[in-house]
């Protein structure tokens, strides 16, 4: 009764939901409210949250160890060099590309966020690093410091990746990521539903916090894999051309799907592309978060 009513629906509309599990579909306004219930939420609710989540990809392949993303998703750490925290993505199999091609990939770590412009200032302070053009007076708008960083090239982005001691991700990596081994289309599941990330239907038109779309996470807890920002990866197309992965804000949802590729020339920056960082299996600091 409490719940139904802080989203303005009938209790018969929640038992609904309830009872259809993962074929519910949700008008965007009712998915917007959860989303916002979710942000409020404390710490420890929005972690069981995720949980939850991860704990529905049980692969279903014999290529694919049983439990290994329930075991493992949701474990954060704190990278040392630019301080933001990063999810491990254990060593394994996954269901690769359009085809579901089994791929092996070793363990490693990825930023949870996408590098925001608070993030990148950081780097540009420290480094002398040209800022991106569209910042007034060389700053960034203190309103946009945890949106994703954009107007960067992908040298750029590698730039950042050496400074703070990390890498871009491979097209490999960056999948696994968004997808987990049992070969989901989206990092939430198969379903069609735009109002969990930031693309074109959603209506933004513009960026937005890092941290807002809690029902859109990856099996391993990682946010904006699909929407807000696309991402420059390690992975060349041809010389001088790089992949790009996620869509954008200005996007259509089907083009988020991570199985589908992209790429632009290495020089290329604009309002709708940014990036995040790995780094392989090490020494880091756990999180308290």
């Amino acid at each position: 009764m409490e719940f139904s009513e802080k989203l303005g629906v009938s209790d018969r509309i929640v038992s609904r939901w309830e009872s259809d599990g993962e074929q519910a579909t949700l008008r965007m306004v009712n998915q917007a409210a959860l989303d916002t219930l979710l942000a409020k939420a404390d710490q420890d609710a929005q972690g069981r949250f995720i949980g939850i989540l991860a704990a529905d990809d049980i692969p279903t392949q014999a290529v694919i160890e049983p439990d290994e993303e329930q075991k493992l998703s949701g474990e954060y750490v704190k990278h040392p060099g630019d301080g933001k925290l990063m999810a491990h993505i254990p060593e394994g199999i996954f269901l690769s590309g359009e085809d579901d091609y089994p791929v092996w990939v070793d363990e490693f770590h990825i930023d949870t966020f996408p590098t925001t412009n608070a993030d990148y200032a950081r780097f540009c302070a420290a480094t002398r690093h040209p800022v991106p053009d569209h910042w007034e007076n060389g700053r960034c708008p203190r309103e946009l410091y945890d949106h994703p960083v954009v107007h960067v090239t992908w040298r750029d982005a590698n730039a950042y990746a050496a400074w703070a001691g990390k890498t871009l991700p491979t097209a490999e990596q960056w999948e696994k990521a968004a997808r987990g081994t049992s070969g989901r289309v989206f990092p939430w599941g198969d379903q069609k539903t735009a109002a969990k990330c930031n693309v074109r239907e959603t209506g933004v038109e513009r960026t937005t916090s890092v941290s807002r779309y809690h029902s859109g996470v990856s099996p391993y807890g990682v946010y904006d894999m699909v929407g807000n920002v696309w991402e420059w990866l390690a992975s060349p197309t041809v010389p001088g051309r790089y992949e790009l992965r996620g869509s954008a804000f200005t996007s259509p949802l089907f083009r988020g799907i991570p199985s589908a590729l992209n790429d632009a020339d290495d020089t290329m920056h604009d309002d709708d592309t940014g990036f995040r960082c790995v780094i392989p299996m090490g020494h880091l600091v756990p999180s308290k978060r």
